[in-house]
């Protein structure tokens, strides 16, 4: 008899909560909390659906590292058939350990130093997307230095104000980000002229967690026109890479509409010469991870209660940072009317008012010991965790082809401890 094939990311069975098959419970047991949980088979999913709603022109996945660095992330990603944008020389390392070739790489980001402009000039990366007047300035030195012509995309900022939070909107003037289009076009002409730069066309990034598609078809407007007209002056622009930030509604889980999304693309850049590109991170990996954490104790307020665990601000800071809202759920379900009782803090044990992962929650009567699944913690997650309050960095677990894995090591206090030197006038003499 020929089993069923498990439901694939995050489900309930038999009054637990389950990925791919595997208990959470049992996962917490096995590899201790706090943990990070990713789903592979989520992630494949994402990817797919995410190609499937792309139509022509069909634009080139690059996966945005900053979202999900995990060298076995990346692995999947690799396997999956995406292409990578990255935003430092780390990425750069993690990404060549996880087999991607350089052609196959995006270098974004606003204040890449000369070493870093070095090593990708000279490992000849696909595409150095630039961001400023001095970056193009430098990139010219530093190709004529090397005798190379690296190809050179420059972002524009077309001063569209989107995003989920003021602290992920990127498109506005009043952010760092980008090159004013009417400073642009002078840039270009620098690039084009040079003699040492390839000039590869024209990004953009407006911002992060966009749910509504009318700001990228506003941002991509734009950028199209722009893009003409540079080629009507007798610029070649080959690419045009447009960014990433489709939304995730962390409420429900759902994504932005993907078929919007890709009917945008359509629409605008339908019959057009560019080669496109974006930048996906959250949308491919954000609703395939979980923070698993246990119970220590439950504190009873005045209002309200203190249910504190063993995860906190340094495992996952998005709820202090961006006021962020994660579902939060026991892996056992209880037969406790949660309505009954009063909302419940979900808090760590960090020395700070700003150390939760929860506000005002309903939730069932809980024990210590319990296991919480803190979900959608798959992206800006565990890449921002830090030791805050010398706390070790929690476990990192994929649940691959039916097992779990654990995909990195478990840090430990003699790790931490070894970090730092005491310089010698100050060691004790024996």
């Amino acid at each position: 008899m020929t089993r069923p094939k498990p439901a694939i990311g995050f489900h309930r069975q038999d009054n637990q909560l389950y990925v791919d098959g595997v208990a959470l419970c049992d996962i917490a047991d096995n590899f201790g909390t706090p943990c990070y949980v990713y789903s592979a088979a989520a992630i494949t999913q994402a990817v797919q659906n995410l190609t499937a709603a792309l139509t022509e022109p069909k634009p080139k996945i690059h996966y945005a590292v900053k979202a999900n660095s995990n060298l076995a992330v990346l692995r999947l990603m690799q396997r999956l058939g995406v292409h990578v944008d990255l935003v430092s020389a780390g990425e750069y390392a993690r990404a060549c350990a996880a087999g991607f070739t350089p052609a196959q790489m995006v270098f974004s980001g606003i204040g890449k130093t000369d070493a870093e402009l070095r090593e990708a000039i000279a490992n000849n990366i696909g595409q150095i997307n630039a961001e400023s007047a001095p970056e193009v300035k430098r990139l010219i030195a530093l190709a004529s230095e090397m005798g190379a012509r690296p190809a050179v995309a420059l972002r524009i900022n077309p001063d569209s104000q989107a995003g989920g939070h003021a602290k992920l909107s990127t498109g506005s003037h009043q952010t760092k980000f980008g090159i004013p289009l009417d400073e642009a076009a002078t840039l270009y002409k620098t690039m084009a002229e040079s003699g040492t730069i390839q000039p590869a066309g024209l990004a953009v990034h407006i911002g992060s967690q966009i749910m509504e598609m009318d700001d990228f078809a506003e941002a991509w407007q734009k950028m199209r026109g722009f893009a003409d007209a540079l080629r009507e002056a007798g610029y070649e622009v080959p690419k045009l890479d447009l960014g990433g930030g489709i939304g995730v509604n962390y409420n429900d889980g759902t994504t932005a509409d993907l078929k919007t999304f890709a009917g945008a693309i359509t629409q605008i850049f339908a019959d057009s010469p560019y080669q496109l590109a974006i930048e996906p991170g959250r949308v491919l990996v954000a609703e395939a991870g979980c923070l698993l954490a246990r119970v220590i104790h439950t504190k009873e307020g005045v209002d309200k209660r203190f249910i504190i665990i063993d995860a906190a601000m340094n495992d996952l800071i998005r709820p202090t940072l961006y006021e962020a809202y994660h579902r939060i759920e026991p892996v056992r379900e209880s037969v406790d009317d949660a309505d009954t009782l009063p909302p419940a803090d979900i808090v760590g044990p960090i020395c700070e008012t700003g150390d939760y992962l929860g506000l005002a929650r309903p939730m069932p009567a809980l024990e210590t010991g319990d296991v919480l699944a803190v979900r959608s913690a798959g992206a800006y997650s565990a890449v921002m965790r830090s030791n805050y309050n010398s706390r070790v960095m929690a476990a990192e677990v994929l649940v691959l082809d039916g097992a779990a894995h654990r995909i990195s090591k478990p840090q430990t206090l003699d790790d931490l401890l070894g970090a730092d030197i005491i310089p010698p006038a100050l060691r004790d003499e024996t």
